[in-house]
């Protein structure tokens, strides 16, 4: 009977193979990246080619040392080395190299990062800044020892004597070269008297020229204060650091021409030009204003000063007149205000009113008595007559008539349907009253 193997056995024994085969210890592909998702760290995809696909995996570090992004579609070449991964048996490549098939990582990245940038706006003319025309200090960041500084001092000693260079000693090719020529950039900002700011450095191939096309330069150039020129390379080469700056030179010499755009030469062109208007203009005017003159001396004012003040003269008599009628309307109108106040205080006066208030108080005494009178003799005859109607209404003269009341408990009976048979009741008559029984009830009608 023959030993079977378990699945873990004989993948084990694949994988032994795999880690042992000298050949696959050094791959080097050619594929498609298919299925990419850029992941924070670690980067799993596949490569492809028309007939078969293979996993491909990259470590965090080395994906970070590329120098460049993956793409979905992209073709690349890689080496690395081939393993089998024991829980899925599946193999894959590790990646521990790559670049891009027929184009350069450097180019890959260059147009990467111009994309990157330029979607956030660093390229755009509207943050551009004005080179000024008269440049006082110049700043350059470069290296000491190149002929871009020489080109500049040259000339800038030629089309402007006397302007000051600063110089910022800046390694402008290999490791450390971006973090440098950031900082110096930085620094020169933190200066007041600087105008103008010139980077650069000579001709090289992509690789010399790279540290200008870094994130940390392009952003440190846009961040500037101070307004930048940027020459690097030649006429051909083009960095990020020419598309962030405000100006773009071609050449060193270009560069310190553009930081110096008015000559001295030009300016005392210039100076003299305005000079030669300014001295005609003030000729004009001399003339003109002595022409002035000359009427003026010759006029009928000098002539005969009185003019100047005949129509004032007249002018005041009027003014005069118009004082004095103001004056007299504005006195009849303060006693004709002064009579209407005396008459409203005599109206307001304590004694007329007292006067008044006596009269009133007589003719008010004098209708309180009439009126007392009527009121009087009207409740005298009220009285009478109610008096009268009371003595109608008295029961002690109606019994001393001859005629009787007939009472129950104090109650005055006026209908037999008051009183019941046999009942007692009581009969008053004008001497005395009698206490009778009912003996029958009869009704009349009436």
């Amino acid at each position: 009977m023959p030993d079977y193997l378990s699945v873990s056995s004989l993948t084990k024994y694949l994988k032994l193979k795999f880690d042992r085969d000298p050949y696959l210890e050094r791959v080097y592909l050619t594929g498609q990246v298919s299925n990419f998702r850029k992941r924070p760290s670690h980067q799993y995809f596949s490569l492809k080619d028309e007939k078969a696909v293979i996993q491909a995996t990259v470590w965090a570090g080395v994906y970070k040392s590329l120098g460049f992004e993956l793409e979905e579609g992209m073709k690349i070449n890689v080496v690395g080395r081939v393993q089998l991964y024991e829980p899925s048996g599946s193999y894959s490549i590790i990646i521990e190299k790559a670049e891009p098939d027929g184009i350069g990582a450097l180019a890959i990245q260059f147009e990467q990062l111009k994309k990157k940038l330029g979607d956030e706006g660093l390229f755009q003319d509207k943050f551009k800044q004005a080179i000024p025309q008269f440049a006082r200090k110049i700043g350059v960041v470069t290296s000491p020892s190149g002929a871009v500084i020489r080109d500049i001092i040259t000339t800038v000693s030629r089309r402007f004597p006397g302007r000051e260079i600063v110089l910022y000693p800046t390694k402008v090719q290999g490791d450390g070269a971006a973090i440098e020529i950031a900082q110096n950039i930085r620094r020169a900002n933190e200066r007041d008297d600087l105008d103008v700011l010139i980077i650069g450095r000579g001709g090289g191939s992509i690789e010399d020229l790279w540290a200008f096309n870094e994130e940390e330069v392009v952003r440190a150039i846009f961040e500037s204060r101070i307004p930048i020129i940027s020459s690097v390379g030649h006429e051909t080469d083009t960095t990020l650091a020419d598309f962030v700056a405000d100006r773009r030179a071609a050449t060193p010499t270009a560069a310190a021409e553009l930081a110096t755009p008015v000559t001295k030469l030009d300016l005392l062109s210039h100076l003299k030009q305005q000079e030669n208007r300014m001295s005609k203009a003030m000729g004009n005017r001399l003339v003109y204003h002595r022409e002035r003159l000359e009427k003026l001396v010759h006029s009928v004012i000098f002539r005969q000063p009185e003019r100047l003040y005949d129509a004032y003269l007249q002018k005041l008599d009027q003014l005069q007149l118009r004082m004095r009628q103001s004056m007299f309307d504005y006195k009849n109108r303060g006693e004709k205000q002064s009579q209407v106040l005396t008459q409203r205080l005599l109206a307001c006066s304590p004694a007329q009113k007292i006067a008044l208030y006596q009269e009133k108080l007589v003719q008010q005494k004098r209708l309180l008595r009439s009126n007392t009178a009527v009121i009087y003799d009207q409740k005298v005859s009220d009285v009478k007559r109610l008096a009268n109607s009371l003595l109608l209404l008295d029961t002690s003269r109606i019994v001393a008539r001859g005629y009787a009341l007939l009472e129950q408990n104090g109650r005055v009976i006026d209908s037999v349907h008051k009183v019941k048979k046999e009942e007692n009741v009581t009969i008053q008559l004008r001497d005395g009253h009698l206490e009778v029984e009912v003996k029958d009830v009869k009704t009349k009608e009436i």
